[in-house]
């Protein structure tokens, strides 16, 4: 049972990788559940873009694809991530690059949970996690 820190495509070092891992299994506990394998997969937007394409059927960029692998309340999934994507999103946005980074992986986070956001309601309570969570990071 590991979060695991990779890299597809591109060069990439994630800072605080150990307060990052420790956030994300406290997420886990304070959602009930137990982590197992959960893959952190770092790529580039044409990497990403290709993934979403070939098992999702969606011809657009993403920031975040997640394929969830959970039985029960152990949680096992891979999170994939565009650097770029969230670089760029954090400049639209103006949220700095490394909150964005940190929305992103527990935005895959939520999602090997069991959180959705296909309608308004759901994005909503989506963003509401995203905020309680982003706060309490480390």
């Amino acid at each position: 049972m590991a979060i695991n820190i990779v890299k597809a495509d591109i060069k990439f070092k994630l800072d605080n990788t150990r307060q990052v891992k420790e956030w994300l299994s406290r997420v886990v506990s304070e959602e009930k559940h137990f982590p197992g394998n959960i893959n952190i997969v770092f790529t580039s937007d044409n990497y990403l873009r290709e993934i979403n394409k070939e098992f999702l059927q969606k011809e657009y960029y993403t920031d975040v694809i997640s394929f969830n692998y959970s039985s029960g309340a152990v949680v096992d999934g891979d999170i994939l991530v565009s650097v770029e994507r969230v670089k760029e999103n954090s400049e639209i946005f103006s949220t700095g690059f490394t909150n964005e980074l940190h929305r992103a992986v527990l935005h895959g986070l939520l999602h090997l949970l069991g959180y959705r956001d296909s309608n308004a309601d759901e994005k909503a309570a989506m963003r509401h996690k995203e905020e309680q969570y982003l706060s309490a990071r480390f």
